[in-house]
Formats: structure tokens, sequence, C-alpha cells
């Protein structure tokens, strides 16, 4: 599969190795992100995702260690904006990125597209959080 890329101004996204799952996405600039603080991180590309697919940038295990993870708001196939990393720090402690950094991993992915409908049914019940035992 090619998915085409809309030039933001920044790095494309590469594979480390051919058969990974995710291509690196790199931080433009240098940035501290401190504890409980989310970053908003434009990565200089957008893209053109076939319909029946989405994007996500997902966290790098590496950053993930250190409490640096990606949130995983879906890049749908109708947005061809630039595409950002959200960013959060988990951890305890201030974490700096510089420029040119790994930061994410994108992933292309399927995705089912339903469509919702209110049909009757038997009912299950509305037990939930371990209300069948242990």
């Amino acid at each position: 599969m090619k998915i085409q890329l809309i030039d933001f101004g920044g790095r494309s996204p590469e594979r480390a190795h051919v058969n990974d799952a995710g291509a690196d996405v790199f931080s433009p600039d240098d940035i501290v992100i401190s504890p409980g603080e989310i970053s908003k991180i434009p990565l200089g590309f957008g893209l053109r995702i076939p319909d029946g697919f989405a994007g996500y940038i997902f966290p790098r295990s590496g950053l993930s260690t250190k409490g640096i993870v990606c949130e995983l708001p879906p890049i749908d196939s109708s947005y061809t904006g630039e595409v950002h990393a959200i960013i959060s720090n988990v951890g305890n402690r201030d974490y700096e990125i510089k420029a040119g950094d790994k930061i994410g991993q994108l992933v292309i992915m399927p995705v089912l597209i339903p469509e919702f409908t209110f049909e009757k049914w038997e009912e299950r019940g509305t037990g939930a959080f371990g209300s069948t035992g242990r």
C-alpha cells in the first residue's frame, strides 16, 4: 500500500526496517514536557489515507518506559491537514526532546465503519466491572 504524504515543511516518516509496523516520526523543535503536561507537536506532513483505514501516532517503547507516551486519536481518511503527535508526560520529571528526535511511530490500520442502529434484542444486563465474579 502506498500512502501519499502532503508536505507541510517537515521530515517524512521513516521505517527503521522494511517490515516494521510503525514508521518513526520526528520532533521539528526542541521541547521540554513537564510531568502532567500534554504537548501537541506538529510533524510537518499530512496524509492521504484511503477510506477504510486510519492512521495513529503510537508511542515508542523506549520513551514509554520513561513516562513519555503518545495519545492515540485517529487520523481519519477525510483529514488532510498537518498531522500532530500528542504527547503526555506521565512520569515524574521533565523530559527534554531535541529537534530531530524520534517521538512516535506512524501506524496505518484498517478500520471497520459500522452503521449504528437501535434494534430490539435480548437484554444481557447492565452488570460490568467484575459482576460475573472472580
